[in-house]
């Protein structure tokens, strides 16, 4: 198995799911870290950690849930296709990884911030090893915001023309990606990719979505 989590990986890549990162430094976080936390989930965390998945679906609620229950729906995982979460400090992680109470202070401490090496090193690092592996033809899908500078540049410049995004994200805020996402793996119907390079990043506001 992989040191950084999840089966061993195989080459060539045909697709890489990269899901932009939780914030770990806010009040929901705090109720996993809290000593004596009454609920079960957060008991299980200090005592035996989580999967990063449901560390950060807690932390981060809607929008992470759809990133992550959508690239899991559509990720070809038997056909060798990945799934990989953006974190503040060591790069990119498989869902599956286990993540200790320590590890998520030590997410909180480090901004996603593309001048603080702390953080662009190990991504930038990780993101080129995934792009050596990525197909000619192979795409890595960005499920983020696109207008985000802090992760977008910095993968721009690992996969090029290959890096892609779902092109209904523009102009929704992250309940509104979040809610997309999960109706679409409700639907079973995976969304329309554009390139990031090039794209509009800001757009009109698209209608509400209708209630799920």
């Amino acid at each position: 198995m992989s040191p950084r989590g999840g089966r061993p990986e195989r080459a060539p890549l045909r697709r890489v799911f990269i899901l932009s990162p939780a914030r770990v430094d806010g009040r929901r976080a705090g109720y996993l870290l809290r000593p004596g936390a009454a609920f079960p989930l957060a008991q299980r965390f200090q005592c035996e950690g989580l999967p990063l998945a449901e560390a950060f679906t807690f932390s981060s609620g809607l929008y992470f849930r759809g990133k992550i229950t959508y690239a899991q729906r559509f990720a070809r995982i038997a056909e060798g296709e990945l799934v990989r979460v953006i974190t503040s400090s060591a790069g990119l992680l498989d869902p599956s990884y286990r993540l200790s109470p320590d590890a998520l202070r030590a997410f909180g401490e480090v901004p996603i911030d593309a001048a603080d090496e702390r953080y662009a090193a190990p991504l930038r690092r990780d993101a080129r090893a995934l792009a050596a592996r990525l197909a000619s033809d192979g795409v890595a899908i960005l499920l983020g915001s696109i207008a985000s500078a802090k992760y977008r540049d910095v993968l721009l410049d690992c996969f090029g023309e290959r890096l892609v995004f779902p092109s209904d994200f523009v102009g929704r805020g992250d309940m509104s990606r979040g809610g997309l996402l999960l109706r679409a793996a409700d639907a079973g119907v995976e969304l329309a990719y554009a390139m990031v390079a090039g794209a509009v990043v800001r757009g009109k506001r698209p209608p509400r979505l209708a209630p799920r």
